[in-house]
């Protein structure tokens, strides 16, 4: 009566050869060839798959094995340095780098243990805290012009445009849509500034068609401000504000 063994299963034939060499307390850089290549064929004469992809495998290690003891019975080959060919060098190889991969995916399953048993808080902050913005600086924005000058500045060109409609055309009943060609505008403004590097404000708001054209000149001018393209000067209180150019006035 025949006694049923129950093998162990390995995940291919490197594991199997790992399995014998721990097993029979072999160096791995002098591996008996003889003794590893019996017990690994008995191995695989006592294994039932019917998955030929994975008997394959361990066929093709079979045959390397066998392989590798023929050319241990034959003269010792030697490389063009003149030292001396092992024939198990290769295999040697393949089986430290399947060593260290191996051990490297159990500290890796030990991590993710691990961490399945670590738990995070949700962050949790204040609805004001996570609102806040920092202020703004306008003094250091704008320098030693103030926001109430430039809007009382604005304020007197707006009303400027408004004295120039005619009393008798605006009471027309046609709507005309006013456009401004951003693109236009602000060449515009860099050939002026690049002739004018330094010049009146109140002249270059005097010298717009419309009432959205001065809204776009003077957004514009805060924005070139903004990138330390250009700074505005001022005497004294109620006097000229002028516009000093910096550097070349290209708007971004």
């Amino acid at each position: 009566m025949a006694i049923p063994v129950k093998l162990e299963v390995f995940e291919g034939p490197l594991d199997l050869l790992l399995h014998l060499i721990d097993k029979n307390k072999i160096d791995i850089y002098d591996i008996p060839i003889t003794l590893i290549t019996e017990q690994y064929l008995d191995y695989i004469r006592q294994m039932e798959t019917e998955d030929m992809n994975v008997m394959s495998e361990f066929l093709v290690m079979a045959a390397t094995l066998l392989d590798i003891k023929c050319r241990m019975l034959l003269p010792v080959e030697v490389n063009e340095e003149g030292e001396a060919e092992d024939p198990r060098a290769e295999l040697v190889q393949k089986l430290l780098e399947y060593k260290i991969y191996k051990y490297m995916s159990y500290e890796l399953k030990d991590l993710h243990m691990s961490a399945g048993k670590a738990f995070y808080r949700e962050p949790h902050l204040p609805k004001e805290i996570a609102e806040y913005k920092p202020p703004v600086n306008y003094e250091e924005l704008i320098g030693e012009a103030t926001l109430v000058k430039l809007n009382e500045m604005f304020r007197f060109m707006l009303k400027r445009q408004e004295e120039k409609i005619d009393p008798v055309r605006s009471n027309f009943g046609k709507i005309e849509k006013d456009e401004i060609d951003l693109d236009r505008k602000q060449i515009y403004l860099q050939n002026y500034l690049l002739k004018h590097r330094y010049c009146s404000f109140r002249e270059l708001l005097e010298k717009q068609n419309s009432k959205m054209e001065v809204i776009v000149t003077f957004l514009l001018i805060l924005e070139m401000m903004k990138i330390g393209k250009i700074s505005i000067e001022q005497d004294d209180l109620f006097e000229e504000i002028r516009i000093v150019v910096k550097e070349e006035p290209v708007i971004v």
